[in-house]
């Protein structure tokens, strides 16, 4: 799995689409997609909590 946020949030968007469009749901896919979009919300959310730690230091370290 990629740390990119960008594919990770991507990949987010591509599975809600799947999801989103489905007329008749495939409950086989369902659960490797929910595995696959935990995975990739971890992933953007710990990018998005280094950012912003990386953030307040540099903003803290300026005042």
């Amino acid at each position: 799995m990629s740390e990119k946020f960008n594919e990770n949030y991507q990949k987010l968007n591509d599975i809600a689409q799947k999801l989103r469009s489905q007329t008749d749901p495939d409950i086989d896919a369902l659960v490797p997609m929910v595995e696959e979009a935990t995975k990739a919300y971890k992933q953007c959310k710990s990018r998005i909590e280094a950012v912003q730690k990386a953030l307040d230091e540099h903003l803290n370290t300026e005042a």
